[in-house]
């Protein structure tokens, strides 16, 4: 007799301005997972909020056409955990279809901070990822760095502004932080909205940018040095990946060159050294288990020219194609794309808590 199938519901597209980045991401997670293994069930949002169940290919979904498709159904995710699934909605009537687990692959606002996670949580549906709490504080830059700090690692020095103190002329705060200096929105990924400050006017101007994504911001002095990410995969045990290394030519690590790399070049492994390397290591997990991170995540560390490893941020729903740097550090450590989407789905429907570090 065989074994039933998982029914597992993959969320993607979202309310935010990754939504084009949740596709991509969406895409090579659905053409990668094992049909013998799972009955899909397709979920996208639309740029507005609009849920749909979508019987298309991936295809559809990489090319934004998934939500043009003459099979979307109108659905939304049942919150009462004695009907744990989808309601799809057919003109004036209903159907119901069951999920055992939920792969939520957006990112940004709506998404990746707590919100979706939240919605998850109360209707007591297994899924891949962090919990809500732990999504909420990554995704908020000022906060992550802040508990990241009281556990005694090093951050980047940095303010934190609000648009009201911004409005109120509020400027002190300013003054003592050396150029460059990186304008980031509090809560947003994928880089958008920051922009990097070589003097009062350019700070002006990146303020006033990264107040259209949020009304808090951040304001970081740059490290010089190297950014180094960590893809660690959290169940009954931590799995880490093979560290990587951004290499800049200029500039900074923006939405542009993160899906373009025109003028950066990823280093995998990271070129540091071994003790370098076991150091950000157990840095990354310290910063994991402090954040409260589970299921997975890449943690982003500074190493400055001195030697110090400095908290950047961490990715609660890092990309995920096939080209993504976490599937690649993954890779590099001997898990394979299809191996790493069938133990995320395990550990979800494990639901049990992080343990020690092991390797590949």
């Amino acid at each position: 007799m065989m074994n039933k199938k998982i029914a597992l519901g993959v969320l993607f597209g979202g309310a935010s301005t990754e939504y084009a980045v949740s596709l991509s991401s969406a895409a090579a997670v659905i053409k990668h997972l094992d049909r013998s293994k799972y009955d899909l069930i397709l979920i996208g949002i639309t740029r507005d909020g609009r849920w749909f169940r979508y019987f298309g290919d991936e295809e559809g979904i990489r090319e934004d056409r998934w939500h043009s498709n003459p099979g979307c159904i109108p659905a939304f995710l049942s919150p009462d955990r004695s009907m744990k699934g989808l309601f799809e909605l057919a003109g004036t009537e209903y159907r119901f279809t069951p999920i055992d687990v939920v792969f939520p692959v957006l990112h940004g606002k709506n998404g990746e901070d707590g919100t979706l996670q939240g919605l998850l949580e109360l209707a007591d549906l297994p899924f891949v990822g962090c919990g809500s709490l732990s999504s909420a504080i990554c995704m908020d830059k000022a906060i992550a760095k802040t508990l990241v700090e009281a556990a005694g690692i090093s951050v980047p020095p940095a303010v934190v502004l609000t648009a009201a103190q911004w409005a109120n002329g509020d400027r002190a705060s300013l003054e003592h932080l050396p150029f460059p200096v990186y304008v980031k929105p509090a809560r947003s990924g994928s880089s958008i909205g920051i922009t990097k400050a070589h003097d009062p006017t350019e700070l002006k101007a990146g303020i006033d940018v990264a107040f259209q994504h949020d009304d808090k911001i951040v304001l970081e002095t740059h490290i010089d040095g190297v950014e180094i990410g960590c893809a660690v995969l959290g169940g009954t045990n931590l799995i880490v990946g093979e560290l990587d290394e951004i290499e800049l030519q200029g500039g900074f690590f923006d939405y542009e060159e993160k899906y373009t790399l025109h003028t950066s070049s990823i280093h995998l492994p990271a070129r540091i050294g071994n003790t370098k390397e076991e150091e950000a290591r157990e840095t990354a997990l310290r910063i994991y288990r402090t954040l409260g991170c589970r299921g997975f995540a890449r943690v982003d560390l500074f190493l400055s020219h001195d030697g110090t490893l400095y908290f950047n941020e961490v990715n609660t729903i890092p990309g995920f194609t096939a080209a993504s740097r976490y599937p690649n550090m993954m890779r590099a450590a001997g898990l394979e794309f299809p191996d790493l989407l069938d133990r995320l789905v395990s550990e979800a429907l494990n639901d049990r808590p992080d343990g020690h570090l092991t390797t590949l």
